[in-house]
């Protein structure tokens, strides 16, 4: 019998779309109810994963949460009638609403999914917990202002709610590997951390640092771009309470670890490697070392941020890989680095008063 009950707002492309359609760019409103929606494939059969790693995942939180053996997909909400024929055909379940508030109040969910347009997401994640989850795995980006990232983290924390937000690379197990070794002395004492950006969409440099930030500098942003995106996109470096310097630099890997007998780095395309200094070679002189399993192979799907709620829920993890902690420290940081750079690149301290900050994101998002 399935340890709990779980639901999902928002059968877009996260949310159901993903696993039984072709991908289409047509624009839309994100406030419009009837979206344009592709051509589906309801009986789509998909190669679930058996070990971490295995190409074939599905990738939407349906699929996701309909696929472990001690979760009961219930119910799903979208305002869109089509959608929710689809979730119907697809997973023969009755229960669907267009009103996501009501959808939590009858159906009392452990596990729910939110994964609407930005906007929504810190209120329905709010309401969910007040309802009684206590696992919630959102769509990324997290939110738009501090405040709404504020209320989400608390939120849940008050609560000992597990809360997730985005299904990036982070979430795969891989990540927890890099970390062991760099916890476990692996690669010496860290020296210096470095990412392509701080990107709150996809932070993963967030995951490897543990104390506070306390300041950053930044150059080099642009003005706000079509799409409708005005997230940082220049250079820059933040330093925490203890003294950990990441630096931000276009043209790096997803994340470079680098410490004092070794590095790890991380790319989307070679996945993570290692290099350690070997006794009897010259000073500093560093060989590339096989990477202990699991190592990241792509496609990555929403089944590993869900595996990390539901660890968290069983008692086994303190925090998903990306917790809406996590998130929340890489949101301030973006937001800090925009504001430095706007000012030729002076020093902003940490924290930033005003929580009405934020970020605008694509016209999809």
């Amino acid at each position: 019998m399935a340890q709990y009950r779980a639901g999902v707002i928002g059968l877009g492309w996260m949310g159901l779309l993903y696993d039984i359609a072709a991908r289409i760019p047509d624009r839309f409103n994100v406030d419009d109810v009837d979206r344009p929606t592709p051509a589906l494939d309801v009986h789509r059969a998909i190669r679930h994963h058996e070990h971490p790693g295995n190409e074939g995942l599905p990738s939407s939180y349906c699929e996701a949460l309909w696929d472990r053996p001690e979760v009961e997909l219930v119910a799903a909400a979208d305002r869109d009638g089509k959608r929710l024929t689809a979730f119907t055909q697809r997973y023969g379940i009755a229960a669907v609403y267009t009103d996501a508030a009501e959808m939590l109040a009858k159906e009392r969910l452990d596990i729910v999914a939110v994964a609407t347009n930005t906007s929504m997401r810190a209120d329905l994640t709010c309401l969910a917990v007040e309802h009684g989850a206590r696992g919630i795995v959102t769509e990324k980006p997290m939110a738009h202002t501090l405040e709404q990232a504020d209320r989400m983290v608390m939120t849940c924390a008050d609560a000992g709610a597990a809360l997730s937000c985005g299904a990036i690379s982070t979430t795969h197990p891989s990540f927890a590997k890099a970390k062991s070794l760099v916890t476990s002395g692996a690669i010496g004492d860290v020296v210096s951390i470095e990412a392509s950006g701080p990107g709150a969409q996809h932070q993963n440099w967030s995951y490897f640092v543990d104390s506070a930030p306390v300041w950053v500098i930044g150059i080099g942003d642009g003005p706000r771009r079509e799409s409708g995106s005005d997230e940082f996109g220049g250079q820059g470096l933040m330093v925490t309470a203890d003294g950990q310097v990441v630096h931000y630099r276009t043209g790096a890997p997803g994340v470079r670890i680098t410490g004092s007998a070794g590095e790890i780095a991380y790319s989307y395309e070679q996945g993570w490697r290692l290099w350690q200094h070997v006794a009897g070679l010259a000073p500093n002189q560093r060989v590339e070392m096989p990477w202990p399993e699991p190592n990241f192979v792509p496609p990555y799907g929403a089944i590993y941020s869900l595996d990390d709620v539901i660890a968290c829920m069983k008692g086994r993890l303190d925090e998903p890989k990306n917790s809406g902690r996590r998130v929340a420290v890489a949101l301030e940081v973006e937001i800090a680095l925009k504001q430095s750079s706007a000012q030729e690149g002076v020093r902003v301290d940490l924290p930033l008063a005003d929580r009405s900050l934020g970020l605008h994101y694509d016209w999809f998002r």
